[in-house]
């Protein structure tokens, strides 16, 4: 009797010393109180070392850069939203890193720019993606990164027929316009110099200040790239008035301004573009921004696919070496 009073106290006395709230044991018989899976943080998410995709998910935007009015690339549509060939582009960079990220709801900034503003914008931090149409130049890259090769475009001289400007030394001691920050302005100071051919050269803010130079007779050429020269003469009354030269000045790669030092985020957007020009996908974003009628007047370039431009496609590149495009 003594033996069965004492093990009901060592029974008590146990049971007082168990911790009420203990876990209950996972055990193979009772899979209900399998230990939770582990919960993947925010911080998981793959960033692969790049600090822009870092402030991207740390954030939920991205920012992107576009020009108001340069068509067929990038410019504003009668609803005044981006679109256009660059934006489109950048547009499907912004969709994968969506997935990579895991951030559906990702808040896209789109912040206007222009010739001066779009380069120094990217340089400090404040565009994670220049949706324009920037050419990609070996000094460029110095403060900023580009992504492969999205277009090649040619500069050449836009004249009146009146007075038509076959090469650059029938400029000699007249009036040439181009325009602020480009490389054409650039290359038009250069081969003055060159060639010693005393021409003086007014700068227009924009693409369409620079043309309304020729238009009103302050300038006899305007020099720019030969796509750009299309579309603003496809948008005037009289386009037949105007001559473009047949002989460029000048090779212009362009592509997508990044944030300089960045290489996982260059790699990330290098392959959409790529994967873009191995699926054929590139073909019908083609047509859709140079050989059919686009917003908002459904202008048509009707301009087909250079032969520069074809094999980057077949061999996707991001040089910026005019010759490579030759």
């Amino acid at each position: 009797m003594l033996n069965a009073v004492l093990g009901l106290v060592v029974s008590a006395l146990a049971c007082l010393a168990s911790p009420a709230t203990a876990a209950p044991q996972a055990s193979p018989g009772n899979p209900a109180v399998a230990a939770p899976a582990p919960v993947t943080p925010a911080s998981a998410t793959r960033i692969d070392g790049s600090r822009t995709l870092a402030r991207i998910r740390d954030t939920g935007v991205i920012v992107m850069g576009y020009r108001p009015a340069s068509l067929p690339f990038s410019y504003l549509d009668g609803r005044l939203k981006p679109v256009g060939y660059s934006v489109e582009l950048c547009e499907r960079v912004i969709d994968a890193i969506r997935t990579q990220l895991q951030l559906p709801d990702l808040e896209v900034k789109q912040i206007a720019v222009n010739s001066a503003t779009r380069m120094p914008l990217v340089a400090n931090g404040t565009l994670d993606l220049e949706c324009g149409i920037t050419t990609h130049t070996a000094e460029r890259a110095r403060t900023q990164s580009f992504s492969t090769t999205t277009y090649v475009a040619e500069s050449r001289l836009l004249s009146r027929r009146s007075q038509m400007m076959r090469t650059v030394e029938d400029l000699r001691g007249l009036t040439v316009a181009s325009t602020i920050g480009t490389t054409s302005l650039q290359y038009m100071h250069q081969l003055n110099l060159q060639k010693g051919l005393g021409f003086r050269i007014l700068v227009g803010q924009d693409d369409q200040e620079s043309f309304r130079l020729l238009q009103t007779g302050r300038a006899v050429a305007y020099a720019m790239d030969d796509v750009l020269l299309r579309s603003l003469i496809a948008q005037v009354r009289d386009p037949q008035e105007y001559f473009i030269s047949e002989q460029p000045l000048s090779v212009e790669p362009y592509a997508i301004g990044l944030p300089a030092n960045d290489p996982p985020f260059k790699r990330l957007v290098d392959s959409v573009i790529i994967g873009l020009y191995r699926s054929g996908d590139i073909q019908a974003i083609y047509q859709r921004w140079f050989q059919s009628p686009i917003p908002p007047r459904n202008l048509n370039l009707n301009l087909p696919m250079g032969e520069a431009f074809k094999r980057v496609i077949a061999k996707p590149t991001d040089s910026p070496e005019p010759a490579v495009y030759r």
